[in-house]
């Protein structure tokens, strides 16, 4: 390879997404029945697909609505809740491709946090599942990707594609408000990065934030860049409820649209009463309380499907957050810091969000953001005499994840009792 051609990703992604795609889909519609949430937004797409009223008000509609259209291509039917679902997983593995891909320009390093996400369990049981965080997740780490194709791009291209990331960015909380943290951080990246720059390039804060000379995000002014980032992501946000205005009761109407949020708001924030399931945000990342989605005779025979991580990958992520913190504190590496403080920032949030309950799968997206810093560590300290840990690490994955294939993708088991060869921890049901 020369430095007149230089490496080209898509090859490696297309691959990495058609593999993807067929593990996600592989037995899809297995169990042939609705399994955990999906009983509420299934329900809840079916009542959009009559457009007879508000059903699941809590959340916004863009998830139901992509539910909805899966059912209306294969019909109600297992297929249909969960066939959306895989798209949306593929997506999160090609997302993540694409942002190591435009921080760090190196095929491998980029193809090993894609490996990272398809092998972590939780994102093989969400891609299955007709639930909305795995469209959460898919449009908020293609925003992010949209974001950093925008940050070199040539001048002229720059706009539409910082635009393109505010919108996908705005379909990510028309699916689930937990996405609104990540329109702030943008704003933050955008900001901080240039500022950053101007003061390593000894400029003023005026020129920093303009448009002129800039090695990031170039022809982009800082103050419009965050003016249409707000502006289009609320636009794109609002035209998702574009179908509740056409139901046959309770219509909604633009003097109610504000009010309608409030509505949802209350809706979340309303204190619940226990579930066995429910843990607290500090306990997430060492899994200590995973979930049961399914475990019941069904189809003929015992099935499980376990909400749990690759313990490789969640708990070795945490180990790579701190690696990389570690570089960047000794090298200065500014990617470095960004892979790492964007699960820190994922994961923080959950601190300030108002929920009287907390359930192991809101760390789904925290869960794959640690592929970033995974990869990152690889490409920074997978070298001399540990130049293969990296290989050494994805096979250890891949044992992982086959070892509790059986428990993650319902296939049946031979008795009851079955599930106890899988719970490590008193604390795992």
């Amino acid at each position: 390879m020369t430095a007149e051609s230089p490496p080209r990703p898509y090859r490696a992604a297309a691959i990495i997404g058609l593999v993807a795609q067929l593990l996600f889909s592989f037995r899809l519609t297995t169990p042939h029945k609705l399994v955990f949430d999906e009983t509420h937004y299934v329900a809840a797409a079916r009542v959009l697909m009559e457009m007879s009223g508000p059903s699941n008000i809590e959340h916004p509609l863009l998830g139901k609505e992509l539910i909805a259209l899966g059912m209306l291509i294969f019909g109600d039917n297992s297929l249909g809740w969960r066939i959306m679902s895989t798209f949306a997983a593929t997506a999160v593995v090609l997302g993540i491709f694409a942002i190591l891909w435009h921080l760090f320009r190196r095929v491998r390093t980029a193809t090993i946090g894609a490996i990272c996400v398809l092998l972590n369990i939780t994102v093989f049981i969400q891609a299955r599942i007709g639930m909305l965080d795995g469209f959460m997740a898919a449009f908020v780490v293609t925003g992010i990707a949209a974001l950093l194709w925008a940050m070199r791009a040539p001048p002229g291209k720059t706009w539409r594609r910082w635009l393109l990331g505010a919108a996908l960015l705005g379909l990510a909380v028309g699916t689930k408000w937990a996405a609104v943290p990540y329109i702030a951080y943008a704003a933050i990246a955008l900001v901080t990065v240039r500022l950053i720059d101007g003061r390593a390039r000894k400029r003023s804060i005026y020129a920093a934030l303009n448009p002129g000379d800039q090695n990031y995000w170039p022809g982009l002014p800082v103050v419009p860049a965050l003016f249409a980032l707000g502006v289009v992501s609320v636009a794109v946000y609002s035209l998702t409820f574009l179908p509740a205005f056409f139901y046959t009761q309770f219509p909604l109407t633009a003097g109610d649209f504000i009010q309608f949020q409030a509505r949802m708001y209350a809706s979340q924030t309303q204190v619940l009463p226990p579930h066995t399931y429910q843990s607290s945000w500090p306990t997430w990342p060492l899994m200590i309380r995973p979930i049961w989605y399914l475990y019941e005779p069904v189809d003929g025979a015992v099935r499980g499907i376990f909400m749990v991580g690759n313990p490789a990958i969640l708990w070795g992520g945490l180990i790579a957050v701190a690696a990389c913190l570690y570089a960047w504190m000794r090298d200065g590496s500014g990617r470095m810091l960004a892979v790492a403080m964007l699960w820190i920032a994922s994961y923080a949030v959950w601190a300030a969000i108002p929920k009287s309950l907390g359930f192991f799968y809101y760390y789904y997206l925290s869960s794959i953001f640690l592929a970033l810093p995974l990869a990152a560590a690889s490409d920074r300290f997978a070298k001399g005499r540990y130049a293969h840990w990296d290989e050494a690490f994805l096979v250890l994955a891949f044992c992982l994840f086959a070892y509790f294939y059986p428990i993650i993708s319902a296939m049946p088991l031979s008795n009851p009792q079955d599930f106890r060869h899988w719970m490590w921890f008193p604390t795992w049901p």
